[in-house]
């Protein structure tokens, strides 16, 4: 096997042409040169140089040696100026995981951004619950993970994770356009006593979320229909079977039929990027960004329209 380091020499002597100027040139003595030229004569098998008055001159092997050395040099040379270039370009695949809220209404906008500012950045993408998602960031399965955590119950983040806020947002009650609350300015939770109510599955931050906001309003209540999605949520709205409280970036698209009325005590979620603790890569910083600017540009858009 030809060494590197030996290559390198050679490499030199050939650009050169005498042991003594490639010594000055790698800053070494014209003896370890020489020492370095008979090792890698011994290695290939091949005389490479030989004298020519006061300096040197290849062999035929030689010849075809140093066209590899110079190729070699500039792969080193260019992974080097890689390398370098990771401490501040993002660069290398990013997996992201997201609460499929958050992923509809922020990634699209941040991805796109990630595309055309960072094109060797290499993200993809997986769905999920927080509490799915925040394991498999610790199992290094996930290197980012966009949660959503709410006033009344935050994230229970586990060791070893830190987040980055993205952004609050207010949830909104959203009732049918018939329904008896439909026609109040501000809801008073205590008012949906008795109520059906649609919510994400149990388990999942949404749910106890709500549950809890509702508690301390002495409701408790009634959640005959577990669903994932934001969606589905305000069809059985519209339909009457349900009342729900629903954060504004999920209110894309609003059937027609509900009624979004803001709360009393006021339900808010905050969207965050979390990662682990002593992760701070270009790649992590350009998403945390990205997903901040998709939000600025969220919120800086027509708010829901309910009836």
């Amino acid at each position: 096997m030809i060494e590197w380091g030996r290559l390198r020499v050679f490499g030199a002597v050939a650009e050169h042409g005498s042991v003594g100027a490639a010594a000055a040139a790698l800053h070494i003595t014209g003896p370890a040169v020489t020492q370095q030229l008979r090792k890698l004569e011994r290695e290939t098998g091949h005389r490479l140089v030989e004298p020519d008055g006061r300096g040197i001159r290849l062999t035929a092997a030689g010849h075809v040696l140093a066209g590899y050395a110079g190729s070699v040099a500039e792969s080193v040379a260019d992974a080097g100026r890689d390398l370098a270039a990771l401490r501040d370009e993002a660069v290398g695949p990013l997996r992201i995981g997201a609460v499929a809220s958050a992923l509809r209404a922020l990634l699209p906008a941040a991805l796109r951004s990630l595309a055309a500012e960072h094109p060797r950045l290499v993200p993809t993408v997986r769905d999920g619950e927080v509490v799915d998602l925040l394991p498999a960031l610790r199992s290094r399965d996930l290197d980012a993970v966009l949660l959503e955590s709410w006033d009344d119950l935050p994230a229970r983040l586990p060791p070893g994770v830190r987040t980055w806020d993205v952004d609050t947002e207010e949830a909104l009650l959203a009732v049918s356009a018939g329904h008896g609350l439909a026609g109040s300015d501000r809801v008073q939770l205590s008012a949906t006593d008795g109520e059906i109510w649609v919510s994400c599955p149990s388990g999942t931050e949404s749910y106890e979320a709500l549950v809890q906001v509702l508690r301390e309003s002495g409701v408790e209540p009634e959640v005959r229909y577990r669903v994932a999605d934001f969606t589905t949520h305000l069809r059985l709205v519209a339909a009457g079977m349900a009342v729900a409280i629903v954060p504004r970036g999920a209110l894309d698209p609003i059937p027609e039929g509900v009624a979004l009325r803001p709360c009393s005590p006021p339900v808010r979620r905050t969207l965050a990027v979390a990662v682990r603790e002593n992760d701070d890569t270009p790649g992590l910083r350009a998403f945390r960004d990205a997903v901040v600017r998709a939000a600025r540009e969220r919120n800086r858009a027509p708010g829901p329209a309910g009836t």
